[in-house]
This record gives C-alpha cells, structure tokens and sequence, in this order.
C-alpha cells in the first residue's frame, strides 16, 4: 500500500516523518528528492535558467532568495517549476521502493496524479503555531510566513481529501496516533 503524508507548510510533516522512523517506516521526502535533483540533474538546471533567469544559479550553485521572488511574484510561476520538478520526483518516487511519501503540495498541485497513492495521511496545527514554527526555522517575519501559507490549498481542504489526521499541535501525543494509524493500514493492507 502507497501512503502519501501531507500538511501545510509549518504543520510538522518532517517530525512526524521522523516519528514514522521510530516505528520502522521509512518516508521518501519529496522536497530533499527535489533539491538533489535541481543540483545533479543538467536538464532541470537547464530548464529552471531557461524559466527563472540565467541568476537563479550562480557557480552552479541554485540561488534561493532568487526562487524564493520569482515563485512569490506570481502563482503561475509555481505551477510552472512544479511542471519542470515534480515529473523527476515522480519518476524518481515510482523507482525508489519506498511504500511511504512526503509532499507539502500533494494537492495543490496535482502531484497526486503524477503517482499511486492508496492513502493520504493529512498533517495538522493551529494557524498561530504553524507561523511561529516557520518564523522559527526559516528566520522570517510572521507576514512572510502568512504569504507562503496563503500560497497553498488551505488546511481544511487538504483534510478533507485525505483518510487520516494527525494533529500536531505540541499537546496531544503524536506516537499514539501515528500507530493507530499504522494499525488501520496494515489492517487494511491484509
């Protein structure tokens, strides 16, 4: 069985991958598998200079603030570098032989179409402390944290396409839900 986990930005994916570790599950992180690609990958970097600009990589180095205005600026631009990573993820994904996946942006942008999913697992938290979270690893202000929120398919939305939640608000335990929902799909997995 292919399991996707997704989440907002801020909601605590990565940790919750992390936990799925302790219970012997092992997660393909699409984002990690996205840098490693735009760094090793001659016709992604060929295509993003062609899109972004020849500055969006500067002694074959990717230029993140560049990435960062340029996919701010406008949200076709987001679509348009989804179409140019997400088929080498994807690709990428189907070979690995990982059952489990991690995608912030499984619906947002159709990446689930691109890829067998047999259930998604929907991360959650509270609007307030997804933004502390990423005002926290990423060193910006709340009102930039807000924007990148805003820039994707709201919570609620992704919940309500997926078959489990977990809550990841810092007070409920999350081993316990992480195993009941293991249970579930290995219940159904049989």
């Amino acid at each position: 069985m292919k399991v996707a986990i997704t989440g907002g930005i801020g909601s605590g994916k990565s940790f919750v991958c992390e936990r799925l570790q302790h219970f012997g599950i092992y997660v393909y992180d699409c984002d990690k598998a996205a840098k490693m690609l735009i760094h090793t990958s001659i016709d992604i970097q060929k295509q993003l200079s062609d899109l972004v600009g020849t500055n969006i990589f500067v002694n074959g180095k990717l230029q993140k603030a560049e990435l960062a205005s340029f996919l701010l600026h406008d949200k076709a631009n987001t679509q348009a570098i989804n179409n140019i990573i997400h088929p080498a993820v994807a690709a990428d994904f189907e070979k690995s032989g990982y059952d489990y996946i991690e995608s912030a942006i499984l619906f947002d942008s159709g990446f689930i179409n691109r890829i067998h999913i047999d259930k998604v697992i929907c991360v959650t938290a509270p609007i307030n402390v997804r933004i502390q979270r990423i005002v926290n690893r990423d060193q910006i202000t709340s009102e930039r944290a807000k924007e990148w929120i805003n820039r994707q398919l709201p919570q609620d939305e992704v919940l309500k396409r997926s078959q489990y939640e977990i809550v990841n608000d810092g007070q409920r335990d999350l081993d316990s839900q992480i195993q009941a929902i293991i249970n579930n799909i290995e219940k159904l997995s049989k």
